[in-house]
């Protein structure tokens, strides 16, 4: 029994993994934070990853647990979410991808140091968690995934549902901190040039992240209207 519980355990881990990991993308994201972050030391780029990563699993969690109950008492479906969520998601990618490396002016003093460290975090939640790390996409694939194993299942499958899905999100928060916190490691392997290269793919793979989850909440939208 020990052995069937931990195999479905692992299953159910991985399903909830395999759904967000895509769509988080820690490594992509990393790269768009270290560019938005070009004057930050190593110190405060660690403190925010920390804050990004705990808002991270947040996201993911309350949107597996309540998020239906959420849209639900305000009227929203699951369609529209994804629409407006792909609207802003492509937004955000289309203009990471037409932003120009311009270098940020120098703090003068410890004034502008202070509140330039201050504005940093309080960019932690918004944008840098949502929606560059976990956006509306990330929000209505946990709400999906928490609203097929809310109805039909034993309470008990539940129970083991929602412990390999709080596994799986913290795990994610973990790659989520590291791929954040030493971004700049890998900007020293690969060089301006390389950096520069792979923020554009990446922000190029977060429009068409957008773009797909659009095109998904108007095919739902759309569905009841099509020929049989």
């Amino acid at each position: 029994m020990g052995s069937g519980f931990a195999e479905h355990f692992g299953v159910l881990f991985l399903v909830v993994f395999a759904a967000a990991f895509p769509i988080v993308n820690p490594a992509g994201s990393a790269l768009i934070f270290l560019d938005m972050t070009r004057r930050a030391d190593h110190r405060l780029r660690e403190e925010l990853a920390r804050r990004i990563a705990f808002y991270s699993f947040l996201v993911l969690t309350v949107s597996l647990l309540i998020g239906s109950y959420v849209l639900s008492f305000f009227g929203i479906s699951v369609p529209a979410l994804r629409v407006a969520g792909g609207i802003v998601v492509a937004a955000a990618g289309w203009q990471f991808l037409q932003e120009h490396d311009e270098e940020e002016p120098v703090a003068p003093d410890a004034v502008q140091e202070q509140s330039s460290r201050d504005g940093f975090l309080a960019m932690a939640f918004f944008p840098f968690t949502m929606p560059i790390t976990t956006g509306p996409g990330t929000i209505s694939v946990m709400i999906a995934l928490g609203t097929s194993h809310a109805t039909h299942d034993p309470l008990q499958h539940r129970f083991l549902f929602d412990a390999a899905a709080l596994a799986a999100n913290a795990t994610l928060a973990v790659v989520v901190y590291f791929c954040f916190a030493f971004a700049d490691r890998v900007q020293r392997i690969l060089g301006n040039t390389g950096t520069t290269t792979l923020l554009r793919l990446s922000a190029f793979i977060l429009f068409c992240i957008g773009v797909q989850i659009f095109w998904s909440g108007v095919a739902e939208f759309l569905a009841p209207w099509r020929p049989h």
